[in-house]
């Protein structure tokens, strides 16, 4: 689906904050990227959507080179979910979801079964919240229509840009275990940015872990628990947090 060729991103003042990244990413995987403070990671993810613009190396979706693609018409195929979760406040949830497919010309009544739809998906009435406007609703419930938004013309690809971070750990808890779901559900591939490792223990497939703009070992959650790479992966993880793991794959 993803596949990242010796990508490198370097800033004019010549710090180079990616280096020569490869990677592929499995139709349907939720990989997860993670790392140290200005490791990479969130500008390998604007990568993928072009907003930032690689120095060198190629990124492509399917077969395509995305720096051949319409930058505009590339974003509105993928979905894109940001922590500030970015709704409207002078537009109602319905109107917030449905703002891709609208630019896309999609006619009213779609665009009202698919908000309908993505609403029910989460357990959330549209004939009681389509019509609301995000001020009324609670911090994780605006988060759940930034997903939706992602959503809603059905990209196979979504990046997440720590989704949660801004919640409270129950909400956060609780989204997170509804996210995964959700992914298994719909067979969406997603590139999803933390500095959270017990989120990137619980929601990945297989974690990326990043230093300095490189790949420091690429792998299952379990692989990177029992055989991490070296020492700086131990020490990421955390023993207590290895421990915890292990514990609780056992049960």
């Amino acid at each position: 689906m993803v596949i990242f060729d010796r990508v490198s991103k370097q800033y004019e003042d010549g710090h180079e904050a990616v280096k020569e990244f490869s990677l592929e990413v499995k139709d349907g995987e939720f990989l997860v990227m993670i790392g140290p403070s200005g490791c990479g990671k969130t500008t390998t993810l604007k990568m993928v959507n072009r907003l930032i613009e690689p120095t060198s190396g190629t990124i492509y979706i399917g077969q395509k080179d995305i720096t051949k693609e319409d930058p505009v018409k590339l974003r509105r195929e993928i979905g894109y979910v940001i922590q500030d979760i970015g709704l409207f406040p002078n537009m109602a949830i319905e109107q917030n979801i449905d703002i891709v497919p609208r630019l896309l010309g999609w006619s009213k009544e779609k665009r009202k079964q698919r908000v309908d739809e993505l609403l029910s998906l989460v357990e959330m009435d549209p004939e009681v919240y389509a019509k609301r406007y995000p001020s009324e609703l609670s911090g994780g419930q605006q988060q759940r229509i930034g997903v939706l938004r992602a959503l809603a013309v059905e990209p196979p690809l979504i990046l997440m840009d720590e989704p949660f971070g801004a919640l409270d750990p129950i909400t956060r808890d609780n989204l997170q275990e509804e996210f995964k779901v959700l992914q298994k559900k719909l067979n969406k591939t997603i590139i999803f940015v933390t500095h959270d490792m017990d989120e990137a223990l619980k929601l990945a497939d297989r974690i990326v872990l990043m230093k300095d703009g490189e790949i420091v070992q690429v792998g299952s959650p379990d692989e990177l628990v029992n055989s991490p790479a070296d020492e700086f992966v131990s020490t990421f993880i955390g023993s207590s947090r290895m421990e915890n793991y292990k514990r609780s794959e056992t049960r």
